[in-house]
């Protein structure tokens, strides 16, 4: 690690403090140990760092990747995953429990954590399961998961169905300060669904999720949390009706936060193609109107963070027919580049957009991750804005590939990723 680094000729964007403007930042030991403006004097000893008028920002903060170790290595290891998203400006993920087995011991969110810390380049943030194997059944011993460094409760890509258990769980987690994440798609409804019910799925012969579902869920949800005042967090919020409740549910003074995921806001249906198994997703993706809802509710407020909802899944989990297909689509190398089209588009501010990578995630998570500020650690984040590239499953970073940007041009490219003073990309 170089002891003393200085970048010059860089945007400077914090979204904690508002901070936008040209400017210098030093980073001494592995810590930020100041801003400044262009026209201060420059230390000596210090490598130096021109960054051409490149935006630097906090390192990302994921808070929805699912990892394949433990138990499924063979899609995904820590190793690779961290590789990946070093190349995609991350430097904090909160990871799902979703795993073999599943995080519903302390050892196992030790564990992770201490993964994460062993690649040098990447916190790993465990979520605790809510429910033993993440089964819907038997609770899990949620105060010694907090304990041992569980930073929320959910059953990661399955939906606690079962509203007794819910209430036990957002009334238990406000007990140790944490939230309860929800996957909004009630199973029953869900069950044996593969893509958004309407004409596209009729058409191409397959099995409908009703869009309402969703609705149906966080509106029991919304209910269970005013009920205990509990803390819920409603994850990849993908239709118009969700949207609505939640906005409704935090004007009435409920406790609910949300996120969404990259393909919500950039695809819809039609993405699915001629059973295109890479963008197979879960929940599915939606009508455009639908995306659009979503869009408008990053620009209002109503969303709180974007997540890449990072799935890895082997050639073979999607070399399939299109029913039978594993869903999930990979996102850490992504998820600036997709986001970054709202702002080119003009739907989003750029500091906004940071915002909700950086700091809003972190918040969720109780993490001090996501900030440019005296003291912090230098887990940074260099991108070109303008610089142009093109999605190819095949050519990413990490091993896995199922990504449903296949084909897309972005705009947007991460430059360089440091993580505690030390250069892990570019």
């Amino acid at each position: 690690m170089t002891a003393r680094i200085l970048f010059s000729n860089v945007r400077l964007l914090d979204p904690a403090t508002g901070l936008d403007q040209p400017g210098r930042l030093l980073v001494e030991d592995g810590v930020i140990a100041g801003l400044d403006l262009p026209d201060g004097t420059s230390p000596e000893g210090v490598e130096t760092i021109d960054g051409s008028g490149a935006v630097l920002c906090p390192g990302l903060v994921d808070m929805r990747v699912a990892l394949g170790e433990p138990g499924y290595e063979y899609r995904e290891t820590v190793a690779q995953a961290a590789e990946a998203a070093s190349a995609g400006g991350v430097t904090t993920v909160g990871v799902l429990p979703n795993n073999m087995p599943a995080i519903d011991d302390p050892a196992l969110v030790r564990l992770l954590r201490a993964r994460g810390d062993e690649t040098g380049r990447l916190t790993i943030l465990p979520y605790g399961a809510v429910t033993r194997g993440c089964r819907g059944e038997e609770m899990a011993e949620l105060g010694l998961l907090r304990e041992a460094g569980a930073v929320a409760f959910t059953d990661g890509t399955r939906a606690v169905a079962d509203a007794r258990t819910m209430r036990m769980a957002l009334s238990y987690a406000r007990a140790f300060g944490a939230m309860v994440v929800q996957h909004p798609e009630d199973p029953s409804l869900a069950r044996g669904g593969v893509a958004t019910e309407g004409e596209l799925a009729t058409r191409l012969g397959l099995p409908g999720i009703p869009a309402a579902a969703e609705a149906v869920l966080i509106a029991r949800d919304l209910r269970l949390a005013q009920l205990t005042g509990g803390a819920l967090h409603i994850a990849h919020v993908s239709t118009a009706e969700g949207q609505a409740l939640i906005a409704r549910a935090k004007a009435d003074g409920i406790r609910v936060t949300c996120d969404t995921a990259p393909p919500y806001l950039d695809l819809n249906e039609t993405a699915i193609g001629d059973f295109r198994t890479y963008a197979k997703l879960s929940p599915p993706l939606r009508p455009e109107a639908d995306r659009l809802a979503v869009c408008a509710a990053l620009a209002d407020g109503t969303i709180d963070a974007i997540g890449s909802d990072h799935q890895p899944c082997d050639a073979d989990d999607k070399r399939l027919p299109f029913a039978q297909a594993m869903a999930g689509g990979v996102g850490l190398a992504t998820l600036l580049g997709v986001v970054l089209a709202q702002v080119h588009g003009g739907g989003l501010g750029l500091l906004r957009a940071i915002e909700m990578l950086t700091i809003a995630p972190a918040r969720l998570l109780g993490s001090p991750a996501g900030r440019l500020a005296p003291g912090a650690p230098a887990d940074l984040c260099l991108f070109d804005l303008e610089r142009a590239w093109k999605v190819s499953a095949g050519q990413l970073p990490g091993r896995a590939q199922n990504t449903p940007f296949d084909g897309r041009a972005l705009e947007g490219r991460v430059l360089g990723t440091w993580k505690a003073g030390r250069r892990v990309f570019g």
